[in-house]
């Protein structure tokens, strides 16, 4: 049920239609996607006080209903009181490798990776750098930088070490042999982030085979108990009456059945992936332009989708917020309809199980006829998460596509970040999706970039046909249209299959 409210006024410099009645559902991967709407584009979707709540902010509320609170334990003195207490946040350390770049690059790096923890329920005690040629293939760190973080964490009390990087199953052992603590990296935090946010049938097993994929080279046993082969004092052919033989290690059991689960999981998607490509045909065959909106996240994508069409997706200032792609169906000013689509943000150093486990949503941005490249004014560096953006574009074979570079969160952003970015992209549109600023100007520029349908047909469509007038306006762009005595005279560009129909009734040119 689509429960944004359709009843905005004239916005932004051009006129919002009267309302429309819902069309049928058009998803992208998501099994419970909501109902699509036809709205034409940058209209006023504000929900007036007292109105029913959309389905971001019953999501939103969902989500804050349990948080963790600073300060307060779980452990009870009382365990009958085990109903009321508070989880406490897990006390993190950061660390981070310099390699290259700047010593600004080194820290813009290091305050994503906070607030990557903040977003996974984590609270930031302290983050250190380390400048290197390389990371360490022993620690990470070396030796000496791994004892003063041991230091540090014994000082701070903190339950976890964060690396801002990938470490080797190798790696990640010995860091914690030092340290004495939980030690994950960037691409373990992130897939906890998105086991937390994935909301759909979809999402959740995109999420749990990226983990496993994660999870599988990393596998270890606790202990000589869970590698020995066969009881007894012989040990393998000799382990005693009933237990003689190779058997199977505890780890090998563990690697199969991740395998298996693996398997199944990469059928399941097979199926839901099927399911999205005929709806995707639905759509050429009627040639509806397709939209992407991708970019950083947090950059304001689902902002942007809400103000454009009122799709009422959740909206919070927070890495990774939204995972389940929404695809909403809108028209420009003019009339043209197309589709418009909110995909998973990027961030620097995707990990590459999450590219390969949600290739298949992530196809809905390489096979769009245009994309609205999304980036946060507000950033301190916005140029970096274009070259990140760009990068995983090149990964899903997406570099083709027309780009619109939209910058928005202009209302806090430096003025002297937004003149570079003027120089450096000159067609960047600049908008903000909280104030609405700007957004004619998207709209104008959008309407501009999209391909136009290739059929011009006129046609003199007698009134027992209205059908095929309705058509038209619904699935193409009508120019004129006069009524006459023995019918509609229509001038208008309509997909191929509807151009067939209406050349039936083309005037004669005899």
């Amino acid at each position: 049920m689509n429960t944004s409210d359709n009843r905005g006024g004239a916005s932004a410099g051009y006129t919002t239609p009267v309302e429309e009645p819902l069309r049928e559902p058009i998803t992208a991967g998501a099994e419970d996607g909501p109902t699509v709407s036809r709205d034409t584009v940058g209209g006023d979707r504000g929900t007036a006080p007292g109105d029913t709540p959309d389905r971001g902010e019953m999501e939103l509320a969902e989500r804050h209903a349990l948080r963790r609170v600073q300060g307060l334990s779980t452990e009870l003195t009382d365990v009958t009181e085990v109903e009321y207490r508070t989880l406490r946040l897990e006390r993190v350390v950061l660390i981070g490798v310099w390699t290259n770049g700047t010593q600004t690059d080194a820290d813009n790096s290091l305050t994503e990776l906070a607030a990557l923890a903040e977003t996974a329920g984590a609270l930031v005690l302290e983050g250190l750098t380390q400048r290197r040629p390389k990371p360490d293939p022993a620690t990470y760190i070396g030796k000496g930088k791994a004892a003063e973080l041991r230091d540090i964490v014994e000082a701070t009390g903190a339950d976890t070490v964060i690396c801002d990087g990938e470490l080797t199953p190798g790696q990640l052992r010995q860091l914690e042999d030092v340290v004495k603590v939980k030690v994950i990296d960037r691409t373990a935090l992130i897939l906890d982030i998105f086991a937390q946010h994935a909301r759909s049938s979809e999402g959740k097993a995109q999420v749990e085979l990226a983990q496993l994929n994660y999870l599988l080279p990393r596998l270890r046993g606790w202990g000589d108990s869970l590698s020995r082969q066969a009881g007894g004092s012989g040990g393998g052919s000799g382990g005693g009456v009933g237990l003689r033989g190779p058997g199977e290690t505890k780890i090998e059991t563990d690697r199969r059945r991740i395998n298996d689960r693996m398997a199944k999981l990469r059928r399941q998607l097979a199926h839901m992936r099927t399911a999205r490509e005929v709806k995707r045909d639905v759509r050429r065959t009627r040639e509806v332009p397709s939209v992407a909106i991708a970019g950083y996240t947090n950059a304001g994508k689902s902002s942007l989708l809400n103000r454009l069409t009122g799709a009422g997706v959740l909206v919070e200032n927070a890495l990774f917020a939204t995972l389940d792609p929404t695809v909403r169906q809108a028209r420009t000013p003019d009339g043209r309809g197309f589709t418009l689509s909110d995909t998973v943000g990027f961030v620097r150093h995707l990990p590459h199980q999450l590219v390969e486990a949600f290739r298949s949503t992530l196809e809905e941005v390489g096979d769009s006829d245009l994309i609205l490249h999304v980036v946060d004014g507000s950033h301190p560096d916005p140029e970096e998460q274009i070259r990140a953006v760009h990068e995983v574009f090149s990964e899903i074979d997406a570099t083709d596509v027309p780009e619109i570079i939209v910058v928005n969160k202009v209302d806090a952003a430096d003025p002297d970040v937004l003149k570079v970015l003027r120089t450096r992209y000159p067609d960047v549109v600049e908008v903000s999706a909280r104030t609405g600023e700007g957004v004619a100007g998207l709209v104008t520029a959008l309407a501009e970039a999209l391909p136009e349908l290739a059929h011009e047909v006129r046609a003199l469509v007698p009134y027992s046909r209205g059908d095929l007038v309705a058509k038209a306006y619904a699935e193409g762009r009508v120019l004129s249209e006069e009524h006459t005595g023995e019918g509609t005279r229509l001038h208008a560009f309509v997909p191929e299959l509807l151009a067939a129909k209406l050349g039936e009734y083309a005037p004669s040119t005899a």
